[in-house]
């Protein structure tokens, strides 16, 4: 495993893919951009979502055998918790998984990692947890004060003074008969495990608002939020203690409007650890039938990278990046800014001129230069065997 320079200290790199219930390790060699397979570890499900503990030696990841959206429920849901090897990378099993109520969406701990927060998606809600002084997961913290989760719950984070926790509640898009549901920014104070006076951050109304995914700037008071049903990046402000109720600046992720084809949505956002930029995954994967083979339907599957203006937070756009596959759910910058690697959820037939071939799941990597563009250097295919790459994370050691 490579070691990196960050921010003065050398850092040892892992990378880590969900695939169904196997949670794989791959190291990192970051000056070379590429990666080497190594063991994975089995969760008691499809692993959903991983959020490693701020000293680097602990992974918690969420598991379920629940389907994404409103599909089947499932009846297996856990917090675990494993131990980082500090030299390999390794995984082991530290601790017993906590059992969930339904199916999870999203986790991450605060900033000391004391307590690991667990957004759920349908039923919308939620939930703190305990993290054991040993690193191994307890059990559930119950509020003083009720949470309105809003409607799919999608992401939750706590704002790296660990004084506020914001949970993304994505809301639906209408679908025939039924109405649109709006989405919103739960917004908390927090302390010690406790979400109090919930105030909630929705432009007008949180119609026309579908937030997915938020991240903060490392110094400045800003966080960027994208808009999973709208294909923008919208910038907000902590401001008199809480959230601004409007953004201070919106724009599109999409190098070129929308030309109908299949569902266009924004994904996950990433602020460059200098503070400099911040990127956003446009993702697609919709599938038509015109002949014999199903095939995609067309659609923008990019990074959309952007400059942040150092005093006013705007971003602006500097870049669209083709990632190399379909559909990148989950994306990963490693801790020194030098590497940006997209996973690809799924494997689909595309066309190729007058045939058709085969887009494999892939992990796509790219060098992020000064300028904050990124460059593409190699991709390695995943084999799925029927199921999804759901997750993908860089953990420094």
């Amino acid at each position: 495993m490579a070691d990196i320079l960050h921010w003065g200290k050398t850092m040892k790199v892992a990378l880590y893919a969900s695939i169904g219930a196997e949670l794989q390790h791959y190291d990192v060699d970051v000056e070379g951009a590429a990666l080497t397979r190594q063991g994975s570890v089995l969760l008691p499900a499809n692993v959903h979502y991983a959020s490693p503990h701020a000293s680097g030696r602990f992974l918690y990841v969420a598991s379920s055998n629940g389907e994404p959206g409103a599909g089947t429920a499932g009846d297996r849901h856990h917090l675990s918790a494993f131990r980082i090897d500090r030299e390999s990378g390794a995984l082991s099993p530290h601790g017993e998984a906590v059992p969930l109520p339904s199916r999870p969406i999203h986790l991450s701990t605060d900033i000391p990692s004391e307590y690991a927060l667990v957004a759920f998606n349908n039923p919308s809600a939620l939930r703190v947890y305990r993290i054991r002084p040993d690193g191994s997961a307890g059990e559930e913290v119950p509020q003083r004060e009720g949470v309105d989760p809003g409607i799919y719950a999608h992401q939750v984070r706590v704002s790296l003074d660990n004084f506020r926790a914001i949970l993304v509640a994505r809301g639906n898009d209408a679908a025939g008969d039924k109405p649109e549901d709006p989405g919103a920014l739960k917004v908390f104070h927090y302390r010690g495990g406790q979400l109090t006076g919930e105030v909630s951050v929705a432009p007008d109304g949180g119609y026309g608002f579908g937030p997915r995914h938020l991240d903060f700037h490392p110094r400045k008071p800003f966080v960027y939020v994208s808009l999973e049903r709208q294909n923008r990046l919208l910038t907000f402000a902590f401001e008199r203690g809480g959230l601004s109720d409007l953004p201070r600046f919106s724009a599109t992720t999409l190098s070129a409007p929308r030309r109908g084809g299949g569902r266009q949505v924004a994904g996950t956002v990433h602020v460059h650890p200098a503070g400099r930029f911040v990127y956003v995954a446009n993702r697609a994967s919709s599938t038509e039938k015109p002949g014999s083979d199903e095939v995609f339907a067309g659609g923008e599957n990019t990074i959309a990278a952007y400059a942040i203006d150092e005093e006013s937070g705007e971003p602006h756009l500097i870049q669209h990046v083709d990632t190399r596959g379909i559909h990148p759910r989950c994306f990963s910058i490693d801790p020194s800014g030098r590497l940006l690697v997209a996973a690809h959820i799924l494997t689909l037939k595309v066309r190729d001129g007058t045939a058709v071939k085969t887009v494999p799941a892939c992990l796509s990597l790219f060098r992020i230069g000064e300028d904050g563009q990124l460059s593409f250097a190699r991709k390695t295919d995943v084999e799925l065997a029927g199921r999804s790459l759901f997750w993908m994370g860089m953990v420094g050691l």
